[in-house]
């Protein structure tokens, strides 16, 4: 028998606000993060803008000695998963090490560090690149810095799966727990790829806005005149458990997850078929595995990411997976707020589904400004709806044709 998993603690640090509290009021009142890029001169770049965390003060959530070892990708990770834990109330005195784990991931890692060392390797030669560059630049050090600050001694995993990185650690951990290898998980992502070199890349690939005379609009999802997605920074982290430990903690309890469907494109490393066919059966797979009838579905946590491509396919394979009832879900894309995170993105997303299934709120897509006739759904625009939502489903979808679907069930 698979066992039933509630998300209990949720942890966010991201441009629009960190922690519960901030994050939930800037989902409510459509709070723009996007601006000029600060973290390096933007002014010969095709794309100049960013949703960058500007007030993220590492030394809030951990001591000098850590913050060394860390690049700022994992610094965003370990805030979130503190946060995680200090909002589920978990005594972590009392906790059983051996039955918690650690699924946290990134797309791309120490950008920073790679830089900063290639640059000290040229101009200082190797004696003088940083003993701590190893570990600074790997990704899975995010989910070692968790487990080892709390002493958490279950499964550890740190998925690298581009865009669908933080979906696809949930799902994951999902599993785990369900199939009784462990009783507590942090799951999630994270990203700091706001650096001139991975920058510079996804503008060569032109997918990124060129708004650059109007950055505050620049983020647009399924909006006719998007033109690109803007890139943000961050991590989303949150805290799952087997149902019956987390009443037994007297748990506070945000939603029940009930469905995750994974699958591949098998198409092409950053475009998506236009047939929606990989996220078509990614939905379709999380709905078989909820055991639901798609018609309970009343809310969509879009991908969303703002990009021609990506908005028109995923609108097609919405039609798809529920029919004429696609036109009755709400449809958001959060990332019309705070950017796209990249690896961190669904991890920040699932924290404001959970929100939403808390106080009735379903967060807007902000920039919605001119309908688009072939992404043709209720995009929730520009402003926050008042609505009670039972099934939530959450797409996440990266390069290389990575497709990773969750659905979410309110508590009863």
């Amino acid at each position: 028998m698979k066992r039933r998993v509630v998300i209990t603690g949720l942890g966010m640090v991201t441009p629009i606000g960190s922690g519960v509290d901030d994050f939930y009021q800037a989902l409510i009142t459509g709070r723009n993060g996007v601006g000029r890029v600060t973290h390096f001169d933007p002014s010969e770049y095709s794309s100049q803008m960013a949703a960058e965390v500007r007030d993220f003060n590492p030394l809030d959530y951990m001591d000098k000695r850590k913050l060394k070892t860390m690049d700022r990708f994992a610094q965003f990770a370990f805030a979130a998963a503190k946060l995680a834990l200090e909002d589920s109330g978990m005594d972590m005195e009392s906790v059983n090490g051996d039955r918690f784990g650690v699924f946290i991931g990134s797309g791309n890692g120490g950008n920073r560090a790679i830089q900063d060392e290639w640059q000290v390797l040229c101009e200082k030669g190797p004696s003088r690149v940083s003993p701590r560059f190893i570990t600074k630049v790997l990704i899975n050090m995010v989910a070692s810095h968790v487990s080892i600050e709390w002493g958490l001694r279950g499964p550890i995993l740190s998925i690298s799966n581009a865009c669908s990185t933080a979906n696809h650690s949930i799902g994951s951990a999902f599993r785990i727990i369900q199939y009784n290898e462990a009783d507590m998980m942090l799951a999630g992502g994270a990203e700091a790829a706001i650096t001139e070199l991975p920058y510079a890349g996804f503008c060569a690939l032109r997918a990124m806005s060129q708004r650059n005379d109007d950055l505050e609009h620049a983020s647009r999802p399924f909006d006719k005149e998007r033109d690109g997605f803007v890139m943000g920074e961050g991590s989303g982290v949150i805290l799952i458990e087997e149902l019956e430990h987390a009443r037994a903690r007297g748990a506070k309890i945000y939603a029940e997850l009930v469905g995750y469907g994974s699958t591949a494109d098998a198409y092409h490393l950053v475009a998506p078929p236009p047939d929606g066919g990989g996220a078509t059966r990614a939905m379709q797979l999380a709905l078989d595995d909820a055991s639901i009838e798609k018609e309970k579905v009343t809310y969509v946590s879009a991908h969303g990411t703002a990009t021609p491509l990506n908005d028109k396919t995923e609108t097609v394979a919405l039609k798809r997976v529920f029919g004429d009832h696609a036109r009755r879900i709400a449809v958001s894309a959060t990332k019309s707020m705070f950017g796209h995170l990249l690896g961190g993105a669904s991890g920040v997303e699932m924290s404001a589904v959970c929100l939403a299934f808390e106080h009735g709120v379903i967060p807007p897509t902000i920039n919605y400004e001119v309908p688009d006739p072939e992404c043709d759904l209720d995009f929730v625009p520009n402003e926050a709806r008042e609505a009670r939502v039972d099934y939530v489903m959450c797409n996440s979808f990266g390069f290389g044709g990575l497709n990773a679907v969750i659905v979410l069930k309110r508590f009863t």
